[in-house]
This record gives structure tokens, sequence and C-alpha cells, in this order.
């Protein structure tokens, strides 16, 4: 694969995590603060957050912060004990496949360790995703991966990495729905925000790499062809590809 000049070093700014989809307004708001600052280390295991206290902190009802407290407690960020408090969770018991809670994590310190992570993930799951695809896609899945992978191959020419990251990851998502296998379908949020995690925060080189576009459009030739051992491993090399991209952006 060929070597590409990494993005210049920008002057490290916090990244605000995008808007949560649970509801709008003030819940949210609180959701978008509360959220990292757990994600982050912030608010280590074992404290107590006062729900008095947070009303205060983000001048918001009662009811509001129960309701973003639910949330999270969804989430198994937090737990809510009696006479004790709303009392933060130890990073063992989040539940790591919410879309909202890898964004976050991403968006912390850990970063690094965290894209690595969530790569391994992708790198056992993608390539097995393709080969069953290969057996499993619709004619009009086979045609999506097609177009999807000529306009990667277009905005990778125009170096617009954000028309990149759309194609990107709509390619992905076919690919782990078109493998007939319901658990692997659900991973797509997973891939998404991976993808979107990398592109925000300046993980990725000055422009897709060529290499990687080209095996883009192998994948869907090899799904199209019904080859599903080729499938699997031109999907194992694009995973194996953005591990090795981690080792020089992200070590």
């Amino acid at each position: 694969m060929r070597q590409q000049e990494p993005r210049p070093q920008r002057e490290e700014r916090p990244v605000p995590p995008r808007r949560s989809e649970e509801g709008g307004g003030l819940h949210s708001r609180v959701l978008d603060e509360l959220g990292p600052a757990i994600a982050s280390g912030e608010h280590p295991p074992g404290t107590v957050l006062r729900i008095d206290e947070l009303e205060a902190r983000y001048g918001v009802s009662r009811t509001v912060v129960r309701e973003a407290v639910r949330v999270l407690e969804a989430m198994h960020l937090v737990e809510t004990r009696r006479r004790v408090g709303v009392t933060v969770r130890g990073a063992a018991e989040w539940n790591v496949f919410d879309p909202a809670v890898i964004r976050w994590r991403l968006a912390g310190p850990d970063r690094s360790r965290q894209l690595r992570s969530l790569t391994m993930l992708r790198t056992a799951v993608e390539p097995v995703a393709a080969g069953l695809a290969a057996g499993a896609a619709t004619p009009g899945q086979c045609r999506e991966l097609t177009v999807l992978a000529a306009e990667m191959a277009a905005a990778g020419r125009a170096a617009d990495l954000d028309a990149y990251l759309v194609h990107d990851i709509a390619f992905h998502r076919v690919v782990l729905t078109a493998s007939g296998n319901e658990m692997f379908a659900r991973l797509g949020d997973v891939v998404a925000e991976v993808l979107t995690g990398r592109t925000e925060h300046h993980v990725m080189f000055t422009a897709p790499d060529p290499a990687a576009v080209t095996l883009h459009v192998r994948v869907a030739e090899a799904v199209r062809a019904r080859d599903a051992g080729a499938a699997e491993t031109l999907m194992r090399e694009i995973c194996v590809g953005a591990l090795h991209e981690l080792d020089v952006l992200a070590p």
C-alpha cells in the first residue's frame, strides 16, 4: 500500500461531540456534556453525581436531568442508588457498542486505543461479512456497492474527505447488511462511528489512499462475481490497512 504524507498537525482543540439523537433541547444539551465528561474520565468510576448539583451546573430542571440520567443508565454509564445518588460505573460495565458511547470515547484522551480496539473488531467481522455477502447479496445490493465504490474513487481523486466519508460509511453498511447476518448488520452504526471519528479527529492522511479505494472497488467486483474467498481477502486487506494507518498517525 502506497505510503502517504500524514495530515499536517493542527492546533489541538477539543472537538465537540455531535448532537445526540435521544430527543432535543435541554435534555440533549445535558447529555452531550455529561456523557463525554464521564466517558473521558472527568468523572471517574464511583463518582456520585447529585441531581440537585446537576440541575445547578446545567441550569435545567430536575425533570430534564432525570431524562438525561435515564439515557446514561441505559448505556450502563451510571446507576442510580437510593439515598446515594447517581453513581458512575466502571468502563468494563459500559455498553461499548452504543454509538454515542463510542463517539464520546473517541472525543476523549483515550482516542488512539479506542480506534485500535474498534479497528480490530472490524478486522474480525467485516472480512467474514464480505465473504457472506458474495453469496447472499441481492442484485440491488451488488449494484449499490459498485456505485458507492465509484463514488469513493471520485471523492478520493478530488481529495474530498467529507464526501469520501459519506460513501465509505454507506459501502460498509451495505456489506454488513448484505451478509444476511442480522448481528453483523447491527454493527453498521459502530463502523460508521469509527470512520467518522477518524475523519473528525484528523486521524487520516491528507487524501484517501488510492490503494484502499482500489480495494473497495475490487470488493464490490468480488461480491458481484460471487467470489466469497476474494471478497473476504480483499476486505481483510482494507481493515489491516486501516490498522497500519493507526500505527503511523495514532501510535
